[in-house]
């Protein structure tokens, strides 16, 4: 099966650090999505799926938000201009949840290869998933964490990670709905997420972001930190650039205050622009390496 689109680009898409339950096998994008696996290949502006509605797939791929009203209504200063020509068509996904809380709390502090091996070795933990004749491995739910110990997380390399997944996974199992905080504000939504174990601003403005629908939320690590120094540092006193320059962590109060500039700046769609900034930054430092 297979429709038309425009402004949207698969590799972009799926290359940006987003997400990490994808499987590329040649020009067929391999996706899961809960215990739910399905597959996509784009042809110029044709966007071809298998496994999957077609309703499903132009809801997790985003094609309902109209891209480039999202572009006209930002702030285009030079460098977000830059990242948008180059990255044209990069959309943010709508990830499960639960996948993606477990995914970005595994993340912290992990490069990109190192959460994709931590996060293939928790998978094993998951139910089996035959599709196009290949076997994948969903993520654990909190059920099948929480009912568990600590030690098969510890074995599958997470580390101090390990015990704030389990204690998340079993607070999410008892009493924590994720879903419902698609209902209040990105504020609340972001307070509520921080209650849970392991889970920080950037951690709760990722799983808002990439699967709450809060397109406010702005996610600061080392790489917008960068950025904001780079080429936004007229906006902030000297005092707090130099603050910001070390190797230290961003402190919840610093990292307020970036999000609340880049909301200022950029608007309701604040997490596009620090999706397109963020997958500039990171190609352009690696083809200069």
């Amino acid at each position: 099966m297979q429709f038309k689109t425009e402004w949207c680009n698969l590799a972009f898409t799926f290359d940006c650090g987003q997400v990490f339950n994808i499987v590329k096998d040649n020009d067929w994008w391999y996706c899961l999505v809960g215990d739910q696996v399905f597959k996509m290949r784009q042809k110029g502006r044709i966007i071809e799926f298998e496994g999957m509605s077609g309703s499903f797939v132009k809801h997790y791929l985003g094609l309902d938000v109209d891209l480039q009203a999202v572009m006209e209504g930002m702030c285009w200063d030079e460098p977000l201009r830059r990242a948008v020509e180059c990255f044209a068509g990069l959309r943010i996904v709508r990830q499960d949840p639960w996948d993606c809380l477990v995914s970005f709390i595994c993340a912290t502090n992990k490069n990109i290869p190192g959460i994709t091996l931590i996060l293939q070795n928790l998978s094993k933990l998951g139910e089996q998933v035959e599709f196009d004749g290949k076997t994948f491995y969903a993520l654990p739910t909190a059920k099948k964490i929480a009912e568990s110990t600590v030690q098969p997380l510890l074995n599958c390399g997470l580390g101090y990670r390990a015990k704030y997944l389990f204690n998340t996974a079993k607070t999410v199992l008892s009493s924590f709905n994720l879903e419902q905080l698609r209902r209040v504000s990105y504020e609340k939504a972001k307070q509520e997420l921080c209650t849970l174990p392991g889970v920080g601003p950037k951690v709760a403005d990722c799983v808002l972001l990439f699967a709450l629908d809060k397109t406010e939320a702005f996610p600061i690590d080392v790489w917008m930190k960068k950025i904001i120094i780079n080429n936004y540092a007229h906006h902030f006193p000297n005092k707090f650039i130099r603050q910001i320059s070390t190797r230290k962590s961003l402190t919840p109060r610093k990292y307020n205050i970036i999000s609340q500039f880049a909301q200022g700046h950029f608007g309701q769609y604040a997490g596009y622009a620090q999706e397109y900034l963020y997958h500039y930054e990171r190609k352009n430092s690696a083809q200069n390496e």
